[in-house]
């Protein structure tokens, strides 16, 4: 598998953490999620490789999250998925996922692990 990176060029750690895998010489797919949101499919396996919930991978603090109330503990992960889908701004970053593992680059070097 190749390695991907989910990533937002505006983001400082998001750009950071591809600066690790090129200083790494990995290669690597990079994913602009923001345009190319992952499907559900997709976030549910990232959630699971992540032993993450939903909300866990959330930014809490972008305006979709307040403008949807998704801090109503009665939604779904199905629910929280589908914002994410509908709202990508809302998923944390960067994402790198390797054949070793899945790791969110907060701080940068979490990677690390996985490469």
């Amino acid at each position: 598998m190749n390695t991907i990176i989910y990533h937002n060029p505006r983001c400082t750690k998001s750009r950071l953490t591809l600066g690790i895998l090129e200083e790494k010489d990995v290669d690597f797919e990079v994913i602009k999620y923001l345009d190319t949101p992952p499907s559900a499919e997709e976030l549910k396996a990232l959630l699971a490789d992540l032993k993450l919930d939903a909300r866990a991978l959330m930014r809490t603090f972008e305006a979709p999250y307040k403008d949807n109330n998704l801090d109503d503990e009665s939604l779904s992960e199905d629910d929280l998925i589908q914002a994410m889908i509908d709202h990508p701004i809302l998923i944390e970053r960067p994402i790198v996922k390797t054949d070793k593992g899945v790791a969110i680059g907060r701080p940068p070097e979490n990677i690390l692990a996985i490469l």
